[in-house]
């Protein structure tokens, strides 16, 4: 595998939660740097070191209710 996708969006509690597609990889993070770097670390321990993807594509999501 060369890429894996990882969704993000804001946490309710702050900071951002992220979710590998197609894998069991979660991880959070209180600013998009910190993500990045917990998303490094899981993804480490989730594959043997011959198997880790080459990128990590993070796509970031935001949902917002507003009045009309």
């Amino acid at each position: 595998m060369n890429e894996l996708v990882f969704i993000a969006e804001e946490s309710e509690e702050g900071g951002f939660v992220a979710k590998a597609v197609n894998h069991s990889i979660f991880t959070e993070g209180n600013t998009i740097d910190e993500l990045k770097a917990n998303i490094i670390d899981a993804v480490k321990c989730h594959f043997d070191e011959k198997d880790l993807p080459k990128l990590i594509h993070l796509h970031l999501t935001r949902e917002e209710t507003f009045a009309l």
